[in-house]
């Protein structure tokens, strides 16, 4: 007969959770709504946050140097938070950091952890922040005992995986135990306790692993009967995305078990995968909840979930996997083969994630969550595949998943989801024997960005859906934000804007002083010969002027564009016009190199072809470094798949044709793409032309090309110009001989314009909410085009908050035809002016009259 649930509640907070005042508050307060229900409350707490992380370098410092620094860095923080809850850190703290300070001596006695030390130190973390807590809540006049999770949770002995998984990856039973339940009533009410620790056989202490507080939570909820699990965290639930990265991500209301277990393996880090079975086991409804929002509904795990249909519930990602290729023509029939090749990675202890099989190649995934992964151990396991087939060692990878139920049902409606993958290199695809998930691995570096155009498409509310909630945007937004408390020169200059548009339908507004304030910050990059705007991203006149005073010169891809800014400033000498086209004809070559402008070859064709038009010039040679970077597909230029640029493998080849032609190269150029924030990518182009430089002696100037990332959301960090000038100061040190030059385009002019439209219609479509505006991708093609996102705000109702979740689409008749999907706007009214942020670059100069809608008009303010 099964035993009734108890009347016992099981709280897990974690590291962040218990590591503010505020916090404290919110859990005081959950805490005495739960007792006031006559349940007993066992909470299980987590080391504050970052702890954990500061005991493992505690361990580093004392086989090194530098662990009284640590050691002060763990008290004061544990010292700093009981004064600011207004508790003493009591005795057992106090014996707590006496006792690591000798742990440590003695490793920097015998310069070497042990397992076992390394579990002993690594829990007092929770040790002491439980007491902090235990006393906080005392203080506050709740019914509170602490008991040590070590005497409640007993590891289970392994028969493989070594003692190592055993004393710091340990696993627990957790069959229902009325001794413990009848121990933990005799002590208070409510009972604090840790997470993340337990005890062997021995009674010495082991740990769960990293996320084992929410194991610990589980394993202690089944041995109660718990009625009720509910993990307390930073976010309020599961969600169909990470929010952070996809701020259109929905809360998931109601998932069965094994869709969250899905979901937690496939990447998503709210809820630990190994808390799940204990309460599926026990069929204890497990709720998520966030301690700093704990009116918000949260996500609720059950054994019915929201018996739903057929549905993709969430996309996710998982970064730094490994793939190994196992390939051999004697697979094939051949007995035995995958049992002895998987008696290899048992033996490494390494487990293995996804398989994907054919007649002469197996290839698995590794997990880095379940492996230690590091360089020594996979040539070990490569070494020992080796003698059984040929062996492909592929990483960094990431996974990106499709999760819902009955995946295979609506196969033929992922049709557009599949065309994401057209220009990806995919290298494993696996679709689970329980059809759940529907998984890619591909190259890491486009994880993210998939993850964002498969959520744009597949996650779809429905009218009364009993899944899929709010957006992250809905909970804790509204459009218009800037990070670090600045706020967009559109909301500060709303009453000129409206003027400046006046009865007009639409127009394209820019701001000059914050193409100058761009201009200036690049301008004061001391790494920096010159700064070439790529005037191909808004060729305005006035635009220009503004760039020109700031010193800022130009780079054209048309002969159009060298003429207009030859028009305009009539002082400027040609050669500091840089012109790089790109397939042009003959008579556009012949044209730039007579009028005296900077020409740059990106195909060996035009010396090969036309030898003549480039005797006694001088020339720069575009390179493709072979990697392209960037937000989507279409700005990735470089690569064999994209049209630009000389391989840098033949930069010999093309000397040798320059020569015969009589050219001298003097500069190397090199654009992988734009979109990028990781200023290392113009460190590490700028090191490829200084070594493709080395073989061509007249070579002085080496071009970066541009792609400097542009901020899209409000908390998304831009560019560090700081960090960028370090990078290209040393790559100047080592070649003092070479100057460094810049191509930046979106980042001097993006931000200074906004598109400015007014309503049209308001439509609502099977639960979908449409606000229609006088212009479209006429006027701005790049949602259409790359997808890109752009911040949209009511200008008209800026002062009142933004409670509807809407699609903003332009009259085009094109299905593209969105500007912007699942935005957060006011209460719309047609005639209100909407604000498209962002749209001073690639906006009116990609425009059209397509539909025969003329576009926006420019203004300037």
């Amino acid at each position: 007969m099964t035993r009734p649930p108890s009347a016992w509640i099981v709280l897990k907070f974690g590291g962040t959770s218990v590591s503010t005042l505020a916090n404290w508050l919110n859990i005081e307060r959950v805490a005495t709504e739960r007792l006031r229900s006559d349940a007993r409350l066992l909470i299980v707490h987590s080391a504050l946050t970052g702890i954990t992380d500061s005991l493992e370098r505690l361990l580093d410092a004392a086989i090194g140097q530098g662990q009284e620094e640590e050691l002060r860095a763990i008290e004061e923080r544990h010292r700093r938070l009981a004064a600011e809850i207004g508790v003493p850190v009591g005795e057992e703290v106090e014996r707590h950091l006496a006792e690591l300070r000798e742990i440590a001596a003695g490793v920097a006695l015998v310069r070497e952890v042990s397992d076992r030390t390394r579990a002993r130190v690594l829990a007092m973390g929770e040790l002491m922040a439980t007491r902090i807590g235990a006393r906080f809540l005392a203080a506050r006049g709740l019914p509170v005992a602490w008991a040590d999770a070590r005497s409640m949770l007993r590891a289970e002995a392994r028969q493989s995986g070594g003692g190592r998984a055993s004393m710091l990856a340990a696993v627990c039973s957790f069959e229902p135990d009325a001794s413990l339940a009848e121990r933990l009533e005799g002590l208070a009410p409510l009972v604090v306790t840790q997470g993340f620790i337990a005890s062997d056989e021995e009674g010495n202490t082991v740990l769960l692993g990293r996320g084992g507080s929410d194991t610990s939570a589980a394993y202690l909820a089944a041995k109660l009967r718990a009625q009720r699990l509910e993990i307390w965290t930073d976010v309020p639930g599961m969600f169909s995305a990470d929010p952070r990265a996809t701020p259109t991500a929905r809360l998931l209301r109601a998932l069965h078990y094994d869709e969250a277990q899905e979901i937690a393996t496939s990447g998503a880090k709210v809820l630990h995968p190994r808390c799940i079975l204990p309460a599926r086991q026990y069929r204890i409804p497990l709720y998520v909840y966030a301690t700093q929002a704990p009116g918000l509904e949260g996500t609720l795990l059950t054994a019915e979930g929201a018996d739903g249909g057929a549905q993709v519930k969430a996309v996710c990602t998982k970064k730094g996997i490994t793939l190994i290729s196992l390939d051999t023509p004697g697979m094939w029939h051949q007995v035995g083969f995958l049992a002895d090749a998987f008696q290899v990675f048992k033996q490494h202890g390494m487990s293995v994630d996804l398989v994907s099989t054919s007649e002469t190649t197996v290839t698995v995934s590794l997990d880095p969550a379940a492996n230690t992964l590091n360089n020594t151990q996979v040539a070990e396991l490569v070494a020992d595949l080796s003698r059984l087939c040929r062996v492909q060692v592929i990483g960094p990878c990431a996974s990106v998943s499709l999760v819902g139920r009955n995946i295979r049902a609506i196969l033929h409606q992922l049709g557009g989801a599949f065309e994401f993958f057209e220009e990806q290199k995919i290298h494993l695809v696996s679709q689970a024997a329980n059809d759940l998930n529907f998984t890619f691995v591909v190259d890491e570096s486009q994880g993210s960005r998939l993850v964002e155009q498969l959520h744009e498409l597949l996650i779809r509310p429905v009218p009364g859906d009993k899944v899929l909630g709010p957006t992250w945007q809905q909970l804790f937004s509204q459009p218009g934000e800037a990070a670090a408390g600045q706020v967009p020169w559109w909301r500060v200059r709303r009453a000129e804007l409206l003027a400046a548009l006046g009865q007009r339908a639409s127009a394209f507004v820019y701001h000059l002083d914050t193409v100058r304030q761009a201009a200036r910050a690049l301008r004061g990059l001391h790494s920096l010969g010159r700064v070439h705007y790529s005037m191909k991203a808004n060729p305005h006149p006035q635009l220009l002027r503004a760039l020109h005073a700031e010193g800022i010169e130009f780079e054209c891809v048309s002969r159009g564009e060298a003429e207009r800014a030859l028009e305009l400033f009539a002082d400027l000498d040609p050669l500091r016009i840089l012109y790089t086209p790109n397939f042009a004809p003959r008579e556009e070559y012949a044209w730039a190199l007579e009028r005296g402008v900077r020409v740059t070859v990106d195909n060996p064709y035009a010396l090969i072809a036309w030898p003549e038009l480039f005797r006694g010039r001088e020339i720069f040679v575009r390179l493709d470094t072979g990697v392209g970077r960037g937000h989507h597909t279409h700005v990735r230029t470089a690569g064999t798949r994209s049209k630009f640029g000389v391989p840098i493998g033949d930069v010999r080849e093309l000397a040798a044709l320059a020569q015969a032609a009589g050219a001298r190269i003097v500069g190397l150029q090199a654009h992988v793409g734009s979109g990028i924030f990781d200023v290392t990518s113009w460190e590490h182009t700028a090191r490829l032309l200084a070594g493709a430089a080395q073989a061509l002696a007249d070579v002085s100037v080496i071009d970066v090309g541009g792609g400097l990332g542009v901020p899209e959301r409000p908390d998304q960090p831009g560019v560090d110009l700081r960090k960028l000038d370090t990078l290209l100061m040393a790559v100047r040190a080592e070649q003092p001989h070479l100057e460094v030059w810049l191509e930046p385009g979106r980042y001097l002019v993006a931000n200074a314009g906004v598109l400015l439209a007014r309503v049209t219609q308001l439509k609502s479509k099977g639960g979908v909410h449409f606000v229609g505006v006088t212009t479209g991708m006429n006027s701005l093609i790049r949602p259409a085009l790359y997808g890109s996102y752009h911040d949209i705000a009511n200008l008209t109702r800026a002062d009142q908050p933004a409670t509807e979740l809407v699609n903003v689409v332009g009259p085009i008749c094109e299905s593209a035809d969105v500007l912007g999907h699942d935005r957060l706007l006011p209460l719309t009214h047609e005639g209100d002016v909407l604000v498209i942020a962002n749209a001073g670059a690639y906006g009116h100069a990609m425009s059209s009259d397509y539909n025969l809608r003329a576009p926006a008009a420019e203004l300037f303010i």
